[in-house]
């Protein structure tokens, strides 16, 4: 769990009349998230969910609260922001950007099967095919700029080794971004728990705020690298058959390329040091929280020598 800026119930309270949501009811953080804090809210006239960003700046807020709010008028089942009287979709809570969204139904699963990859095939295809009339632009926050960055800042702490293994991956992948492939915003962090399912049937797809535009195929690898591991825990290679249900329901509504499939190793490699990247970040250069939930970078690395070292199943 993290939670880095509390928010007590008499705070709260109050800039919820800036809302028509009601009187607040219960308030409960959230047991996920490593990025902002986020809780749970009910009030008199629903249940909602209540976000402080952490690190993302005011003026990128609006790329990500107003991809929401197309998506969702593109009935796409993710996250409504609300807008407030004076028509804004965030304000300061507590000395931070804070924004108020619709809570959706459902649950995220531990191990989803081909069926599942195939329901989070489709809604990512059309997801890609709503963003297409989405006029907003932010470079993918974790993307090649990024990795620079933060490797910059990590080296020191890092052993010889690993940071050489480090430097060589980041090169190797910035030289190759594939630039002609198809690009629109991605969600960028479509992990397990950011998926809801409910009856059999994904009804909720939550967390746009590692959002940006980016090849669409690096969502599919990100998901790919999450939702079809052999077993999570111990043995992270790709099992064949949830990628190809993946790939195969994602494809029968937005057909993949040849230049998607010759590109898929390397994309799948480079979302792998995306997330390999950010956990040693996290674990090296941790921020001060009442709450604050860290993942292994372990996972990660292993999943990127395996992509780099096994052949990447594609649609047949």
């Amino acid at each position: 769990m993290s939670v880095y800026t509390p928010v007590s119930e008499r705070q709260l309270a109050a800039w919820l009349t800036q809302y028509s949501v009601g009187e607040l009811v219960a308030l409960a953080p959230i047991e996920s998230g490593i990025e902002n804090t986020n809780y749970f809210v009910t009030t008199t006239h629903g249940r909602w969910v209540l976000t402080l960003f952490e690190r993302l700046p005011a003026e990128a807020l609006p790329f990500y609260l107003e991809l929401m709010a197309h998506l969702a008028r593109h009935g796409i089942p993710c996250p409504a922001p609300v807008a407030d009287h004076a028509d804004r979709y965030f304000s300061t809570l507590n000395g931070k950007p804070a924004a108020l969204v619709t809570r959706l139904p459902g649950v995220s699963l531990e191990h989803p099967g081909e069926a599942e990859c195939a329901e989070l095939g489709m809604l990512l295809a059309r997801m890609h095919l709503a963003g297409r009339s989405f006029d907003g632009y932010l470079e993918n926050p974790r993307g090649p700029r990024w990795w620079k960055k933060a490797a910059g800042e990590l080296l020191p702490h890092l052993a010889p080794a690993l940071a050489e293994r480090l430097q060589r991956e980041i090169a190797l992948l910035a030289a190759q971004r594939h630039p002609d492939l198809p690009r629109g915003p991605v969600h960028g962090d479509l992990f397990r728990d950011n998926a809801l399912f409910e009856g059999g049937r994904l009804v909720g797809v939550i967390d746009f705020y590692f959002a940006g535009v980016d090849c669409l195929l690096f969502d599919l690898a990100v998901c790919a690298n999450d939702w079809c591991l052999v077993d999570p825990e111990r043995d992270r290679r790709l099992d064949p058959a949830r990628v190809r249900a993946l790939l195969g329901a994602y494809h029968r509504l937005r057909p993949l390329l040849p230049a998607e499939a010759e590109a898929w190793p390397l994309v799948l490699r480079a979302a792998a040091l995306r997330f390999w990247l950010s956990r040693l970040y996290d674990f090296h250069l941790p921020r001060p929280g009442v709450l604050v939930r860290v993942h292994d970078p372990e996972h990660f690395r292993e999943i990127l020598e395996l992509r780099a070292a096994h052949a990447a199943p594609w649609l047949s």
